[in-house]
């Protein structure tokens, strides 16, 4: 059992995975989350700080978000995060559309299943793995 003090309210909880913060405090921000989601869809030209602002929530909070994917904003949004390979800005995820392609064609190359070797067929039926005897005449 792995007890841990919250990070955000210093309480005593019982730590399973994830963000090291206690129910409470996960279900407030689940809650900060559902706000600012609806705030995004009805303000979507709307920047970061000013959601920061508003909401009380810091923008590296805001970032992972976006980077879960549980977070999108509109093609013409000021709002963007660069991908983790290139550096393009995108709107959600960790990676472009390319980098996710060339991502994603790499592992298909790794598990490409190579061709069997054909068995080598004796041409004549005589030359099985049997015995052979040397003809003493000669």
């Amino acid at each position: 059992m792995d007890v841990r003090n919250c990070k955000k309210c210093g309480k005593l909880f019982n730590y399973l995975k994830g963000n090291p913060i206690c129910p409470s405090c996960a279900k407030a921000l689940d809650d900060k989350f559902d706000e600012v989601k609806e705030y995004v869809y009805d303000h979507p030209r709307v920047d970061m700080q000013e959601v920061s602002e508003v909401f009380d929530v810091s923008i590296a909070q805001i970032k992972r978000w976006i980077r879960e994917e549980r977070l999108s904003f509109a093609d013409d949004s000021m709002i963007g995060i660069d991908c983790e390979s290139c550096g393009v800005t995108i709107k959600t995820g960790r990676f472009c559309k390319a980098c996710k392609d060339n991502l994603t064609r790499g592992f298909k190359d790794l598990y490409v299943k190579a061709e069997p070797t054909p068995k080598k067929k004796a041409s004549d039926p005589r030359e099985g793995g049997r015995m052979r005897f040397l003809d003493q005449d000669r």
